[in-house]
């Protein structure tokens, strides 16, 4: 019975000491998104919490087409959890694309730490294209029973879109970038088509920014090497400016504990 008591404590002591070190250091938890059951290939995250007591707001994070959902955590969700928000970077559209968004949400909404009325999507290249369809008007948005409180797009494919959001929404591009041209989210949000004809639509506000002398995949650091002809190319101005610029949409709309009211 001692010999089982001194295994139970030594037990506690390792459980201790494993939660004193997660806390320390913020990882990330590898979560399910979905049933393994519910696909071959079932959608998992990599959730980040806050140390807030109550719900936080959220943001889900949609990597671009190369696919490397631990870089944009590393980069991105790391960054966003400690201005105060729960971050899950979810790990591949795959072919699902719009529907991998709105089964993140849903299993956002679902945790305690997270208020369900603050949750904003946050994309990069094909994931901003992702964001923006996930509050553009229509039936993907229609047949959502969660709704998101913001979107956010890094240089994002804009010509398909009308502009016509349903939550407020922000745009970051390159001026230079020549695999999603910034001009047509100029027309986008100026609500022209790609024919230049004028929409009279108006929904939630859609603010641009675009950054001078930046390539596409401004943010992301790594060698210079064309993809598909494409020019990337790391900008650290841009990126610091597109962070600030962040921190300050996101408080603004789904707003962390201490930058409410």
């Amino acid at each position: 019975m001692v010999k089982l008591a001194k295994i139970a404590f030594a037990a506690a002591l390792l459980i201790g000491s494993a939660a004193n070190c997660f806390a320390a250091d913020k990882s990330p938890i590898v979560v399910e998104i979905e049933s393994p059951l519910a696909s071959p290939h079932p959608l998992q995250g990599y959730l980040r919490q806050t140390t807030d007591a109550g719900p936080s707001p959220a943001v889900i994070l949609l990597h671009s087409c190369n696919g490397n959902w631990q870089r944009t955590d590393e980069r991105w969700g790391k960054r966003i959890t400690e201005w105060g928000y729960v971050t899950l970077t979810v790990d591949s559209l795959g072919p699902r694309g719009i529907d991998s968004c709105h089964r993140a949400l849903k299993f956002l909404v679902r945790l305690p730490s997270v208020d369900p009325a603050r949750v904003a999507v946050l994309g990069f290249a094909r994931g901003g294209a992702t964001a923006l369809r996930a509050v553009e008007h229509g039936p993907f948005e229609k047949t959502s029973p969660n709704k998101f409180g913001a979107a956010i797009a890094f240089y994002p494919p804009c010509s398909s879109f009308k502009g016509y959001m349903t939550a407020p929404t922000l745009i970051l591009i390159g001026e230079l970038d020549d695999w999603t041209p910034a001009e047509e989210c100029r027309n986008m949000v100026d609500g022209q088509d790609a024919w230049g004809i004028s929409r009279q639509e108006r929904g939630a506000p859609v603010k641009l920014i675009v950054y001078p002398g930046a390539y596409h995949a401004f943010d992301a650091p790594g060698p210079k090497n064309p993809i598909e002809g494409h020019h990337l190319e790391f900008n650290q101005s841009a990126t610091d400016q597109s962070s600030e610029a962040l921190r300050e949409f996101l408080g603004a709309t789904i707003g962390a504990k201490e930058q409410l009211p």
